[in-house]
């Protein structure tokens, strides 16, 4: 029955979900694959912790909406991945042996299951996700990814950067897209970053960072890139977008979640009319809302355009005198102290705007719930893909 038994399908996600103990199943796949195929391994970290946690939790979805006989989603998410991988340097022949290890491993951890309905059921979806992955990179005719140098490094707060860097050619993406970024401090770990300014002809481009606690590579942007550092980009990714027909939009950002949300206001500054934008651009402390200047420069010759800024504590700690200061001219609303969360939503229910929301998945989803509660419906609401 294949793709149509539902069934067998949902053992093969059930086998594959890390919530469920998948761990070993995974290892052991990664383990074949790089022992069948040794070209392959190269094109990883050596840490492969993360990596087996993407692999999972993206197969035990495609597996659970076929389960669910949803295929367009995950035959568009799968075709995505396919045209992005190009950038690794998969080839139609890591997608063959990827297929074949990943049947085996499946094969042997369920032996004592395993049927004519699994194979059937395992074979066919893997072929789909196989033959979607590969036939989209074969059809995708622009290069993979594009390189840059860094021309500017401003170290703007205690733990957020802004990287300027001249690309060797222009990057055609819209605003509020992202794309993946590759540092030579960390090759083969590839991070989301998003472009702070609309996609620029001559190829400039903008970034803010802020270094993650844990993270090796933004930790690594922030502390150590230097101009003429070279750069590697993927091609664009997400949909995050506002329709300037679509009724006012309330925008929310925490820290470096403002990149995405800065680039799309940008852009609307083209037009003579717009919907009316209200941002609360939020932070840990007011000295860590390092671009109120530029948002007061937008806003002082866009009317439509409010920004209220928001800190989680009132006053600045001792280290921020090291740091520029970050002070606008009068003229944004008075900064607000508390969570962005219950400060968003002590305005309102803004139940009749279409609503964006950028920053760490916690604050997305924390504030998400806190807007929903008021009403706010769940349709209106976007946000890029939550990552952990």
């Amino acid at each position: 029955m294949g793709l149509d038994d539902g069934d067998a399908l949902a053992v093969l996600r059930d086998a594959v979900d890390p919530r469920l103990g998948s761990d070993a199943l995974i290892a052991a796949f990664y383990a074949r694959w790089f022992a069948t195929d040794p070209s392959i391994r190269d094109l990883f970290p050596p840490d492969m912790t993360r990596q087996r946690a993407v692999f999972a939790q993206a197969m035990t979805w495609v597996l659970g909406e076929l389960v669910a006989r949803r295929a367009e989603e995950p035959i568009a998410f799968l075709a995505q991945l396919g045209r992005d991988h190009r950038k690794y340097g998969v080839t139609a022949g890591h997608y063959r042996t990827l297929g074949e290890a990943l049947y085996t491993t499946l094969r042997r951890q369920l032996e004592d299951r395993w049927d004519d309905r699994l194979a059937g059921a395992a074979r066919d979806a893997l072929a789909l996700c196989v033959g979607v992955m590969s036939g989209a990179a074969d059809a995708e005719g622009g290069p993979p990814f594009r390189d840059g140098t860094v021309i500017e490094h401003l170290r703007v707060t205690r733990d957020v950067s802004l990287i300027r860097l001249q690309l060797d050619g222009p990057l055609a993406y819209h605003p509020g897209q992202y794309v993946t970024v590759q540092v030579p401090q960390w090759p083969r770990r590839w991070r989301y970053l998003s472009p702070s300014i609309p996609a620029e002809p001559g190829g400039g481009i903008e970034f803010h960072v802020r270094s993650v606690p844990g993270g090796m590579v933004s930790t690594a942007i922030v502390n150590e890139t230097r101009p003429g550092d070279r750069w590697r980009l993927s091609n664009p990714h997400g949909g995050l977008a506002v329709d300037r027909a679509g009724g006012d939009v309330l925008m929310v950002a925490g820290s470096t979640g403002l990149a995405p949300l800065r680039a799309l206001i940008m852009d609307m500054t083209r037009f003579g009319d717009n919907p009316r934008v209200h941002l609360f651009f939020g932070a840990r402390f007011p000295c860590d809302l390092y671009d109120l200047k530029t948002l007061w420069q937008i806003a002082s010759t866009n009317p439509w355009l409010s920004v209220t800024p928001v800190s989680e504590y009132a006053t600045d700690p001792p280290w921020a005198r090291d740091y520029p200061d970050v002070t606008p001219p009068r003229g944004l609303h008075v900064r607000q102290t508390g969570r962005l969360p219950e400060v968003v939503t002590r305005y309102g229910g803004w139940g009749d705007r279409q609503i964006l929301i950028c920053g760490s998945s916690a604050m997305t989803t924390a504030t998400k719930a806190a807007l929903t509660a008021k009403g706010a419906p769940p349709e209106r609401i976007q946000h890029d893909p939550l990552t952990g």
